[in-house]
């Protein structure tokens, strides 16, 4: 990591979708460059239309509006693919304490799906005119935009620019719609802990300031909203798949006293895909800094840590983790 970055570079990746190699190529260096030094990166020329966004922020707001009782009837622990409504102090990270936020998590909505992967299956929707079309279209845009990103990636690492698509037919990538709501008495302080991603890279759009990133000489840098921009980070995965090239930045949520909206999308592979440190990025002068893991447990054992519906089938029995699967990557809260 670049010990003093002082700002989160913008990338231009209107290029990725050039027909020219060389084009894309230059956009894709651009993009390697941030992920190395720095972890993060605001990336324009996506070509999203913007409506989307406008409409899943106000699908949010009007859910978030409701009285509880209405969104409790959208509660994720209901849910057979970890998703729906999160209340607050349903999320506590370990040795944390509870955030005055609430969510709603929503994965690829894949009806046939089996209980062997517990990260996919059908999304469990509220009963709200217009959330499911305004959150799918989103979902579904941003999707598009990660495999973008994805091959941008892979030829960053010299990689052939499919490198990653045989591992993504139907990944758990999940959207959250987090609530921050107004608190005139908050202080300026830490609310989400200093921690990494798990997955690959987050996408996020945000309406209000608080995400903070650490540079490597222990300064926090703000990463405010930039219009019509999206926040990129790398995650634990990418690190891990890269040896240690990408670096998955520790970063932070700030509480601040005005009301927040984010909408985190963690970009990941398939969940039965294998992640240790690609050969091709391995030496003696670079030997493998990482073990080996499987996507989908790795992530479903880290989700498993800070909900409390899970805890309560662990605690029941119900629900077995793999001990060396909550032992990889930096342990810490789920992201932004």
């Amino acid at each position: 990591m670049n010990a003093d970055f002082d700002r989160i570079p913008m990338v231009d990746i209107s290029g990725l979708s050039s027909p020219d190699p060389a084009i894309r190529r230059a956009v894709a260096d651009e993009m390697g460059a941030a992920a190395r030094e720095v972890g993060f990166l605001y990336v324009s020329g996506h070509g999203l239309d913007e409506a989307l966004f406008t409409d899943v922020l106000a699908a949010a707001q009007a859910f978030f509006a409701q009285p509880i009782d209405r969104k409790m009837a959208s509660y994720i622990g209901q849910s057979v693919n970890h998703s729906g409504y999160v209340p607050e102090g349903e999320e506590v990270f370990p040795g944390g304490a509870i955030d005055r936020k609430e969510a709603y998590d929503l994965n690829l909505d894949l009806p046939e799906a089996g209980a062997e992967t517990p990260m996919l299956g059908p999304n469990l929707w509220p009963d709200q005119a217009g959330f499911r079309e305004a959150a799918s279209a989103y979902y579904s845009a941003v999707s598009e935009l990660a495999k973008r990103l994805f091959r941008g990636f892979a030829l960053a690492l010299d990689l052939p620019e499919d490198h990653f698509e045989p591992y993504r037919r139907r990944p758990p990538s999940q959207l959250r719609m987090i609530h921050y709501p107004f608190d005139p008495t908050v202080q300026d302080r830490d609310g989400i802990g200093a921690h990494t991603d798990y997955e690959f890279f987050t996408i996020l759009r945000g309406t209000a300031p608080g995400l903070e990133v650490l540079n490597g000489a222990g300064q926090w840098i703000d990463a405010p909203p930039v219009p019509g921009a999206y926040v990129i980070n790398i995650g634990d995965m990418l690190e891990a798949w890269t040896n240690g090239t990408f670096t998955a930045t520790t970063h932070r949520v700030r509480k601040v006293a005005q009301e927040r909206y984010s909408f985190p999308f963690f970009a990941t592979c398939d969940y039965e895909t294998v992640v240790e440190p690609d050969p091709r990025l391995v030496s003696s002068e670079r030997p493998a800094r990482y073990g080996r893991l499987i996507s989908g447990a790795h992530l479903f054992a880290q989700t498993a840590r800070t909900f409390g519906y899970l805890k309560a089938r662990r605690a029941r029995g119900e629900l077995v983790l793999p001990e060396d699967e909550a032992r990889f990557g930096r342990l810490g809260p789920l992201p932004t």
